[in-house]
């Protein structure tokens, strides 16, 4: 087991900047995952408003969502991929204005069918922007941070949850939903300014292609890594796609309190986010497993606790704290992809959105067959024991290969 779980050495080929720019550079790139947190959820909460701006049912706006996420799903790799020649900076600069642009159409939709395309072209620049952050701040970050580096650009994410989503939902309560769209375009260009402005420019690899990123999908390990965030993150939408029945018809909560629970969710998912880059700059292989274990515990409690109007929401913070696994999923990414690095990075909420796939389609088939509001919570400690398997695996195997002689 200790060999199992022997740790990579980190390397750097960029100077790191000095503590005030980083952190001004890792704050930019941080605002792209505030962004991009902010636009991913606030449509599920506007569907209503939706539904009635371009004409369709409430069930059928939801394919907003499927399209967007169809989007991220697509554009991690190919655009990760044709823009790996390119200044890192120069490409973040490029995926947040195209990111401007796809809110900025989605305001200004006329129709469904729009509507559906334009969110779908919104996703395409989702993933590739937090692979290639988590690239550059890693690259930027001295030895031993690098792991809190590329936290840092996920933390965005985090805080869109808390602060983000809720401002950008009563906005478009308030003033329409093509409204919170413009709002979603003008932090995204926003982050693309801070990012050309404070973000140091490091010379591209010219080396270089999406021939040779693409060898990163010949990569079993890359493969294995996917399967590990895509079903051992399944267990986390497995709870979340149904919390609000959860916590009204189980715990007995006022439906005007799900937002305040929601917003427990996010701050845990802050939490786990700061922990998690100190954990794995520590030990990635046993931090990786430890949330593997602590996931499918807090899973398993909730259970019971689901049935507690004090308890439920309780646990519902370290619920939340699970966010300490895409951090993890990332590291490794970045380091089982070779020289293919970028389209390795990329994949990290390719695999998230697998996971948000599985995840909720099982929850729901479960609550479908009549098995109880616990059931979803049983598919979550199922699915993240399922992903630790698939983690050790993968271990194994790097073990295994490490020993052969060359």
């Amino acid at each position: 087991m200790s060999a199992l779980l022997s740790e990579p050495r980190t390397r750097s080929s960029t100077p790191a900047p000095s503590a005030p720019p980083l952190r001004a550079a890792l704050l930019a790139l941080a605002l792209g995952g505030f962004a991009i947190g902010t636009t991913e959820f606030v449509a599920m909460g506007l569907l209503p408003q939706i539904a009635h701006g371009v004409s369709i049912s409430i069930p059928t706006a939801g394919h907003v969502v499927s399209a967007y996420a169809v989007g991220v799903v697509v554009g991690a790799p190919v655009l990760a991929g044709l823009g790996a020649r390119f200044p890192r900076r120069t490409l973040l600069v490029a995926l947040m204005v195209a990111y401007a642009l796809g809110n900025l159409l989605s305001a200004l939709a006329p129709s469904y069918a729009t509507l559906m395309a334009a969110r779908f072209l919104t996703g395409l620049p989702h993933g590739a922007y937090f692979g290639v952050a988590s690239l550059l701040a890693a690259d930027l970050a001295p030895p031993g941070l690098k792991a809190r580096a590329v936290a840092r650009v996920l933390l965005g994410l985090s805080v869109a949850n808390v602060v983000g989503v809720p401002a950008a939902t009563w906005i478009g309560q308030a003033f329409g939903w093509r409204v919170a769209f413009g709002v979603a375009a003008t932090l995204a260009a926003v982050t693309a300014i801070s990012v050309l402005r404070v973000v140091p420019l490091v010379a591209a690899d010219r080396a270089a292609t999406f021939r040779r990123e693409l060898t990163a999908l010949r990569r079993p390990q890359v493969w294995l890594a996917v399967a590990t965030g895509g079903i051992g993150g399944g267990g986390m939408f497995a709870v979340y796609s149904y919390i609000s029945p959860i916590l009204t018809d189980r715990a007995g909560l006022r439906e005007a309190l799900v937002p305040v629970v929601l917003a427990i969710w996010g701050a845990g998912m802050v939490a786990g986010n700061l922990m998690a880059g100190r954990l794995m700059d520590w030990r990635p292989h046993r931090a990786m497993l430890g949330a593997f274990v602590a996931m499918a515990a807090i899973f398993g409690t909730f259970a019971f606790t689901s049935a507690s109007p004090v308890l439920a929401p309780i646990t519902v913070f370290f619920l939340g704290m699970a966010l300490i696994l895409p951090t993890g999923l990332q590291m490794r990414l970045m380091e089982v992809a070779g020289d293919a690095q970028t389209l390795g990075a990329a994949l990290n909420h390719s695999a998230f959105n697998i996971a948000n796939a599985i995840g909720a389609w099982l929850g729901g088939v479960v609550l479908a067959a009549g098995l109880g509001l616990t059931a979803p919570m049983v598919v979550a400690v199922a699915l993240a024991l399922a992903g630790m398997v698939i983690f050790m695996v993968s271990l194994a195997l790097e073990r295994r290969r490490a020993a052969v002689p060359t």
